[in-house]
C-alpha cells in the first residue's frame, strides 16, 4: 500500500479531519507540517503498518479534511483537533512521530493537554523561535496579496516553494499530490490563510517547559535542510533531556522525500527499543 485513502472523519472543534488506521500492534500516530499532507507519510506508514497500527491523519485545513473562509488553523487549534482525535481513537500511550509543525502540535497536547505518549519523534519539527522560512514569512505579512495572485502564478508558485523543501527536486507525481490541495479558488485561499494564522507565541508558550519531558525522544533532521537549518536541531535536543539527535546526510527539510529508506529505517529501530 502505498497511497492510503482518508475513508474516515471525525469533527474536531477546528473542523472535520479525515483519518485512516491501518496495520495491527501498538498504536503510532503521524503528524504532517505544513503546506503538506499526510501525503509525505504515506510510503513509510505503509512500512511501519507491518507491525504497528498506524493513524495517518490530515489536519482541518490541509490535505482531504474540511476547510473554509475564517477557519481557525493555527497550532493551538491542530492542537484542539489532535487531542480530539486522540480522544476518539482511546489510544493507550501510542507512539507519535511528527514533522514540521506537526511537531509544535504533538508537543503543546502533551505538555498542554496531558496527552501521554509512549514515544516521540520529531522530524525536522517547528519547535523553537525563530520559524519559517524567508518566503513564510513574506507571505505572513502580505497574505492578502499573495491571495489575490491570478491563479496560475499561484500555482507555479506553490510548486516552486514546496521544491525548496527538498534536496533534489521531487517526482512529478509526488509534487502534483502535495500541490494539490492548494490548487483551485478554495485552495488557494487555504494556503494563505495557514500562512498567515502562523503565530510564534505557540511555540514560545511552551519552550520552557522542554526540559520536562520525561520519555524517550528521538529527533531526526535533514543535514541540508534550508527552512528549519541544523542550528534548530541542535538547539531542540539540548532543550529535551535525553533526547538523541540523528542527523540525516543529503536530505533537506522533506526528509521523507530525500532519504526515505534511512528514514523508516531510523523509526523503526526507534520503535523497536
Amino acid at each position: 500500500m502505498t497511497t492510503w485513502n482518508l475513508d474516515h472523519h471525525t469533527d474536531t472543534p477546528s473542523g472535520t479531519a479525515r483519518w485512516t488506521a491501518h496495520g495491527t500492534g501498538d498504536p503510532v500516530v503521524l503528524l504532517h507540517g505544513t503546506p503538506f499532507s499526510s501525503r509525505v507519510w504515506h510510503d513509510t506508514a505503509t512500512a511501519l503498518a507491518a507491525h504497528h497500527t498506524v493513524y495517518l491523519w490530515d489536519m482541518p485545513g490541509y490535505g482531504t479534511s474540511a476547510r473554509h473562509p475564517g477557519q481557525d488553523v493555527s497550532l493551538a487549534a491542530q492542537q484542539r483537533a489532535f487531542t480530539t482525535l486522540l480522544r476518539h481513537w482511546d489510544l493507550d500511550h501510542p507512539t507519535v512521530i511528527a514533522h514540521d509543525f506537526g511537531g509544535a502540535v504533538a508537543l503543546r497536547t502533551h505538555l498542554l493537554d496531558g496527552i501521554a505518549y509512549r514515544r516521540l519523534a520529531l522530524i525536522d519539527a517547528v519547535a523553537l523561535r525563530p520559524w519559517g522560512s524567508d518566503f513564510f514569512r513574506l507571505v505572513h505579512d502580505h497574505a492578502d496579496v499573495f491571495t489575490a495572485l491570478p491563479a496560475h502564478l499561484h500555482d507555479a508558485l506553490v510548486r516552486a516553494y514546496i521544491t525548496t523543501a527538498t534536496r533534489t527536486p521531487p517526482r512529478a507525481d509526488l509534487l502534483d499530490d502535495l500541490t494539490a490541495p492548494w490548487r483551485g479558488p478554495d485552495g488557494q485561499a487555504a494556503f494563505y490563510r495557514q500562512i498567515a494564522q502562523a503565530d510564534q507565541e505557540h511555540t514560545h508558550e511552551i519552550e520552557d517547559r522542554y526540559a520536562d519531558l520525561d520519555l524517550p525522544v528521538l529527533i531526526a533532521w535533514g543535514r541540508d535542510d534550508t527552512w528549519l537549518p541544523p542550528d534548530h536541531a541542535r538547539r531542540l535536543a539540548a532543550a529535551i533531556p535525553g533526547a538523541h539527535l540523528h542527523w540525516i546526510d543529503g536530505a533537506g527539510h522533506l526528509v521523507q522525500h530525500d532519504a526515505p529508506a534511512r528514514l523508516t529505517a531510523l523509526l523503526t529501530d526507534f520503535l523497536s527499543r
